[in-house]
């Protein structure tokens, strides 16, 4: 109850913050960094040296992967009888391809699941923010109308600036040789500011003006983020008798809304991001209602 809690009053919050103009309009930024260099950094460290390795991870570990070749076809599909323009087509594939596995979805497994369980869903996210840095970005740059070349150098440098990717490689390969239990109550602590300061970030984020005249687009790509790809994932798993704990935090990650940094992504390279803010900001709303269906059907089939 208490992490449902959190959800709901840290994201109203933000919300109200916003609409009272308490803070300046970037003040989410500030945040963001504690949260991308700190505390994210510090969930690794706290979850990952503890994992059980075994076959069952693979399906964490390929979801991701399975979202963004859907979203890449699904969006190609629609795009061509939308007739919407191959920079606009780009930004929907991000938004609709990528989830939100950490700011919304690590707070949400605690709610739904337990804390352990959060392990999982850093799996998950890893994935997909590789996913972001390469084909997100190759794909953005093939798409802008600024003239680019695609080069290995722009994916190594914005994989080796994200800090949550070395803390990751880190809380892997160092406790083989050193024991840092003794760190443990330090990466607690700072893992449990993301919850609260995550979901105040995105309250303070959410904006859905002009949404009327992008509606079709937006509900087309929410339909398959939100419904489409959970319920393939969820066909997948029945088919190959995959059940437990595992697969369906990974399904439930893989049900999160849009993640957040696919719009900055779509704004450096114009690929037309106030409609991919958007889709993030009403996938955000809508969410909170499509995951609590899915936990259910899960609870019934897997």
């Amino acid at each position: 109850m208490t992490n449902f809690l959190i959800i709901g009053i840290c994201l109203i919050a933000g919300i109200f913050v916003r609409r009272l103009n308490i803070l300046p309009l970037d003040a989410h930024k500030g945040i963001n960094a504690w949260l991308l260099y700190l505390a994210m950094p510090a969930v690794s460290f706290k979850y990952l040296p503890h994992i059980q390795w075994s076959l069952h991870l693979l399906f964490p570990l390929l979801a991701p992967v399975l979202v963004w070749v859907g979203a890449y076809a699904y969006i190609r599909f629609y795009s061509a009888r939308a007739k919407l323009s191959k920079s606009t087509a780009a930004g929907l594939t991000l938004t609709g391809g990528i989830s939100n596995t950490s700011f919304l979805g690590f707070p949400m497994v605690a709610a739904f699941f337990s804390d352990k369980d959060i392990a999982i869903a850093v799996i998950c996210d890893q994935i997909g923010f590789i996913i972001l840095t390469t084909l997100g970005v190759a794909l953005a740059i093939h798409s802008s109308s600024a003239s680019q070349q695609v080069s290995p150098k722009v994916f190594v440098k914005k994989m080796l600036s994200f800090p949550a990717f070395w803390a990751c490689g880190l809380a892997l390969i160092l406790p083989r040789f050193i024991d840092i239990s003794a760190l443990d109550p330090l990466f607690d602590r700072l893992a449990g500011t993301v919850a609260p300061l995550a979901l105040f970030s995105i309250g303070l984020q959410l904006s859905f003006k002009g949404y009327k005249n992008q509606l079709k687009h937006i509900s087309a790509t929410l339909l398959y983020k939100l419904l489409i790809a959970p319920a393939v994932l969820t066909l997948i798993a029945l088919a190959f008798q995959l059940r437990g704990v595992v697969t369906q935090v990974t399904i439930f990650e893989m049900a999160m809304p849009p993640l957040m940094s696919a719009s900055i992504v779509a704004g450096e390279y114009k690929l037309n991001p106030g409609l991919a803010n958007l889709v993030i900001g009403i996938g955000m709303l809508l969410c909170f209602a499509t995951v609590t269906v899915w936990w259910l059907v899960m609870q019934i089939l897997l």
